[in-house]
């Protein structure tokens, strides 16, 4: 598994309606698409408005390839892409280390 993360900022006033739209576009949208496994949103203290989604996909080629260049995504970003304050930061990692208590 690989794991996107998407660094999105938005106005601090916005932060609630967006964290609506995301719950929304997650559950229609990014939920079904070829590939995902999972996700979490994590929403910064130090920075309101900045959250970070974490999305677990089988393969970069399922969030690129599949999700990225489908209609699903034109969806995806209909919903949460009026929020956006700036244009998110994508990234794509994978697992080196892991702990749990």
């Amino acid at each position: 598994m690989i794991y996107e993360l998407a660094d999105f900022q938005v106005k601090a006033e916005d932060h609630t309606a967006f964290g609506e739209a995301l719950a929304r576009a997650i559950d229609a949208v990014l939920s079904k698409a070829q590939g995902y496994r999972t996700h979490q949103v994590l929403a910064c203290r130090e920075t309101p408005g900045r959250c970070v989604l974490m999305v677990g996909w089988d393969s970069v080629e399922d969030h690129m390839v599949g999700f990225r260049q489908s209609a699903a995504f034109a969806d995806w970003r209909a919903i949460i892409g009026p929020f956006f304050a700036k244009l998110p930061h994508v990234e794509h990692f994978e697992l080196f280390a892991s702990s749990a208590r």
